[in-house]
Parts: structure tokens; C-alpha cells; sequence
């Protein structure tokens, strides 16, 4: 790990109402997996974002935004998060959403291991399996091809097409944070 997190008695100023903020959301939303250390740091994105208070801040609105939107169904939108962590080979985005997929979605350990493996499950329904080949289209580069696109719209409408493209998007960028910073998967 690159950056140490930072046990709440150590923040500076501008570091405390990001904090307090990421805390509060990630307290309320993510609370099936490990987001803090016992001392109350922060781990995960969430993390190097507070380290970087300015830009962290700018990461955390659209992150929220993110979560907020829900435009599609929540299995296919962890596959499609898995998809992308599995990509980039982030090991905390694949642990967390691994764990949520699981608890929160009811999705085999089988499934769960494929998708990180970088393959795709046999056993998807429609509207998982348009996530997963969105997901890998956008990630191999290039335009998103028509017909995958007509049938992303098909499935979820405008804004459901529009809310997986961005979350592929930022999912990537999440991944970048946590290889770049070289965040590991937290020791149960």
C-alpha cells in the first residue's frame, strides 16, 4: 500500500470534512465488506481520495451520483462492476463487489470466480449478460458496437444505457486508483 491510511486524529483540516463526508456514505452503503480499520481510517478509494482532498472530493460527488442513480437492476450492475475490476486485475474492486454481489444479490461463489477469472458465466439472464458484453466492449477500446448498444437500450432504456457506460467508466477509474496506489484486499 503506497498511501497509509489516515486514522481519524491525524486529518488535517481539509482532509476532516471529506472525511466525515466518505465516512458517513460508506458507513450508510457499504457495510457488507471491510471499508475501515479499527482505528476508524478509511481504506479502500476512499483512502487515496482523502489524501488528495480537492480531487478526492471531486471523485466522491460522482461516486455518489453513481450510487445513487440506479437506472439498472443491481445484478447486472455488479456484474458489470466485477467485469471491470476483473479487467484491471484491481483486487480490492473485485473482493468488495465479490462480497456485495454475494450477501446482497445472491450470486454463487462459481459466478463470482468466473467473472473475476475475466470470463463470462454460463448461467447469466438477459439483462446480466448485456452488462457483462457492454462492460467488455467498452473495456477492449473503440466504439461500443450498434447492435450491443441497441441492446443495452432494449434492456434498459436511455438512462439505464447511459448509467452503465458511466459506471464502466468510473469503475475503471476506481481500479486505476486501487492499482496505482497498490491497495490490497484488507486481512479479515
Amino acid at each position: 500500500m503506497r498511501l497509509a491510511p489516515i486514522a481519524p486524529a491525524d486529518l488535517s483540516a481539509a482532509q476532516q470534512p471529506l472525511f466525515a463526508a466518505m465516512r458517513e456514505g460508506v458507513a450508510a452503503k457499504y457495510d457488507l465488506f471491510t471499508t475501515m480499520r479499527a482505528d476508524g481510517a478509511l481504506l479502500g478509494p476512499w483512502n487515496a481520495w482523502l489524501h488528495d482532498p480537492e480531487l478526492g472530493q471531486a471523485f466522491w460527488t460522482v461516486t455518489q451520483a453513481m450510487t445513487r442513480a440506479r437506472r439498472i437492476p443491481d445484478r447486472p450492475r455488479q456484474v458489470a462492476i466485477l467485469v471491470v475490476g476483473a479487467h484491471f486485475g484491481a483486487a480490492y474492486e473485485v473482493y468488495a463487489h465479490g462480497v456485495v454481489a454475494a450477501k446482497a444479490h445472491g450470486m454463487s461463489e462459481r459466478r463470482i470466480a468466473t467473472l473475476a477469472a475475466g470470463e463470462r458465466p454460463e448461467d447469466l439472464d438477459d439483462e446480466e449478460a448485456v452488462a457483462h458484453d457492454v462492460a467488455k466492449a467498452l473495456l477492449r477500446g473503440g466504439v461500443l458496437p450498434d447492435p450491443l448498444y441497441r441492446a443495452a437500450l432494449d434492456r434498459f432504456g436511455q438512462p439505464g444505457v447511459n448509467e452503465l457506460i458511466y459506471l464502466v467508466g468510473h469503475y475503471g477509474f476506481v481500479s486505476m486508483t486501487l492499482n496505482g496506489f497498490a491497495v490490497p484486499v484488507p486481512a479479515e
